[in-house]
């Protein structure tokens, strides 16, 4: 049986891993300082596709009805979460994967924590309009909507293809992945509740708590030839 040590030489992968999650920090860490610093190329454009889908928002009230039902129900954080906890749930009594059950668990807090302590220390505006079509609360970046959804869908897959998944249910939870990310970010901009950079923003942070999540199980998850725990 092969036993992984904490000891032992770093396999390629984890050196790829590793390689991918301080890339995504670099970035996230630049546009965070360019929107701590109110870096005026960044705001001003921010503010101009931020007013044109404002616009568009208020005369389209179909598709605005149809972004706030994804936006509070299908995408919100909270199902998110509560998804995560089924998956947690199922991995350590249908698979008795408890370390991988608590991996996620814990990747899914750390996320949400780093999530609200940047808000807290940007502590960046929401925009401002005189005929909103919702409205949000705390501070804008980054958008916790985007974020969490791409710590979500990123761990569920990572997990997915790490099982062994292939085929149309791989095509299917990719698809679904994609859409669901994509879709809550421009939801949050059609709304005019975050700054485009917001999301963005949300996408970098979320994809490096994915990628240092990886690393982190690749490098200590207990040693099987099987991939489970």
């Amino acid at each position: 049986m092969h036993t992984s040590s904490v000891d032992s030489p770093p396999r390629p992968e984890h050196r790829a891993t590793a390689t991918l999650a301080g890339a995504l920090a670099v970035c996230s860490a630049l546009l965070l300082t360019l929107v701590a610093a109110r870096w005026s190329p960044l705001v001003t454009a921010d503010g101009d596709i931020a007013a044109t889908t404002h616009r568009w928002a208020v005369d389209e009230g179909g598709v605005t009805q149809a972004c706030r039902i994804l936006t509070d129900w299908v995408w919100d954080p909270w199902t998110m979460r509560l998804l995560c906890a089924a998956v947690v749930v199922a991995l350590v009594v249908r698979f008795a994967a408890r370390w991988t059950a608590l991996w996620l668990a814990v990747a899914v807090a750390f996320g949400t924590l780093l999530q609200q302590g940047v808000k807290a220390a940007v502590d960046r505006p929401r925009p401002v309009w005189p005929d909103p079509v919702d409205s949000a609360h705390y501070a804008a970046f980054p958008s916790g909507h985007a974020m969490t959804a791409t710590v979500v869908c990123g761990l569920l897959l990572w997990l997915l293809h790490r099982h062994g998944v292939t085929g149309a249910v791989w095509r299917t939870a990719l698809a679904v992945a994609v859409v669901s990310v994509v879709g809550v970010g421009l939801t949050r901009i059609w709304l005019g509740v975050h700054w485009p950079s917001d999301v963005v923003g949300g996408w970098l942070l979320g994809a490096t708590v994915v990628a240092l999540a990886v690393w982190a199980h690749t490098r200590w998850q207990p040693g099987r030839t099987d991939g489970q725990d």
